[in-house]
């Protein structure tokens, strides 16, 4: 894995250490020491970084992200690399994200392929992707490769989105601006105890969220609702409280929990459970609260209703289309309102059955 980095941009030098400036960690390392992720490292003196490969690219729906307000029902060109900064006994990636750190991810280097920007771009534009995704590892402690990637994107008209555990610097979020159009950040607890025990900051992550949306990125949040974890009443109504304090206008996805990785001593998410956090969404004043990993099975929680007059303007099963009927304008055909997101500007070009998903170009 050394062999595919490059220095890094983000970083300050200090007496006989760098400071890695990709993650709220804020890492101090010194020659020949590695951060917490893993992946970035001090050589002689140069913080080295993740460049050139890739562990994997998938063509998916861009509900998959999950996206639901920024080009629904586009296609998404969703890359990853590998590591992150965060530790969760939950990971539903571990194979990528915890390799250098736990020894049942080594195989993951295996899947390691050396790749250019350019390449993915015209992977994107051949497959018909409007959007380019940062996915599967953290893609914070790869911003530099991405940055690459998404300035060739953008400049072919492709959307460039992150999903991130939000455990972000002002620094990263500044010099990812120019090119990020949307950041789905997961809002994994509202419990310090439970963040330090996967290995961050609560406030780290609430810092976050309120800066990338005050910066413009089209923010959507995800909590994993966890038995016993993270779903009493108390806790998704802090979570829902704080997000709308932000903006009412910030759709919250509350998904299903599966027993994974290190945390197979629980259930999984009943549909009950995951119902009673999306009607909490909705009472703290969200306007646009999803239920997911459960398709078919949480009632109206998978569409989306215009705040206005409550028209249904999409119609859902899982990562599917059934109906859409925003204007080319963004708005409401009933009332008129704008609606919240970045929208399709042809309307009549949107996948409807979601065929062909999903489709990996890089194996």
């Amino acid at each position: 894995m050394d062999g595919y980095t490059r220095p890094a941009l983000l970083v300050q030098s200090e007496i006989e250490s760098v400071r890695c400036l990709a993650c709220a960690h804020r890492c101090l390392i010194k020659p020949g020491k590695r951060g917490l992720c893993k992946v970035r490292f001090n050589r002689d003196g140069i913080l080295m970084v993740p460049h050139g490969y890739i562990a994997g690219a998938q063509i998916d729906p861009i509900e998959k992200k999950p996206f639901f307000h920024l080009l629904p029902g586009s296609n998404a060109l969703t890359f990853g690399m590998l590591g992150c900064d965060f530790h969760c006994d939950f990971c539903q990636n571990w194979i990528s994200s915890q390799v250098l750190r736990d020894d049942r991810a080594t195989s993951a280097i295996g899947s390691i392929q050396r790749v250019e920007p350019e390449q993915l771009v015209q992977m994107a534009l051949q497959s018909g992707a409007q959007v380019i995704a940062s996915s599967y590892n953290e893609p914070l402690i790869t911003t530099e490769w991405a940055i690459e990637i998404f300035k060739l994107a953008v400049q072919a008209g492709i959307k460039c989105v992150f999903v991130s555990n939000g455990n972000a610097t002002v620094e990263a979020l500044h010099v990812l601006q120019p090119f990020l159009s949307g950041y789905k950040i997961d809002l994994k607890s509202m419990q310090q105890k439970n963040y330090r025990d996967l290995g961050g900051k609560l406030q780290n992550v609430l810092d976050t969220i309120k800066l990338a949306h005050e910066l413009g990125f089209w923010v959507e949040i995800v909590t994993l609702v966890i038995p016993d974890y993270n779903d009493s009443n108390e806790e998704l109504w802090d979570a829902a409280r704080f997000i709308s304090s932000i903006s009412n206008d910030i759709p919250w996805h509350v998904t299903a929990f599966h027993p994974d990785y290190h945390m197979l001593d629980r259930p999984p998410t009943s549909i009950e459970s995951l119902t009673r956090a999306a009607e909490i969404g909705q009472e703290a004043g969200l306007h646009f609260v999803y239920a997911g990993n459960l398709p078919g099975q949480v009632r109206s929680f998978e569409d989306t209703y215009c705040p206005g007059c409550n028209t249904r303007l999409i119609k859902r099963k899982g990562y599917t289309i059934r109906e859409y009927k925003i204007t080319s304008q963004g708005t409401c055909p009933q009332c008129g309102i704008k609606q919240a997101g970045i929208w399709i500007a042809d309307p009549t070009q949107i996948n409807l059955d979601g065929s062909g998903y999903p489709r990996r170009i890089l194996t």
